[in-house]
């Protein structure tokens, strides 16, 4: 679907209806632009967010919890930090 919209003097762009509707945009929801073969790519946050899950998650062993493995890293630096200060 190509659609023409203007920039205006401030910069800003006018994402049409078409394109908001099919990509599900509401007011104030945040978009990811990025620059790509000189073209700009604007990617609702959101979907960026899931793309960037499913790139980590080919890494991490399945059963694996980044939370509890985070919790107890920083359990292990108080407990070590602690220690220290003794």
């Amino acid at each position: 679907m190509d659609l023409k919209t203007q920039i205006n003097k401030n910069g800003r762009v006018i994402i049409p209806a078409r394109l908001r509707k099919a990509l599900d945009l509401q007011p104030g929801d945040d978009i990811v632009m990025r620059l790509e073969n000189n073209s700009i790519r604007m990617i609702p946050l959101r979907q960026a967010v899931e793309l960037a899950q499913k790139k980590v998650r080919r890494y991490i062993p399945e059963g694996t919890s980044l939370v509890d493995e985070l919790f107890m890293a920083r359990k292990e630096e108080a407990a070590k930090l602690k220690e220290s200060r003794k």
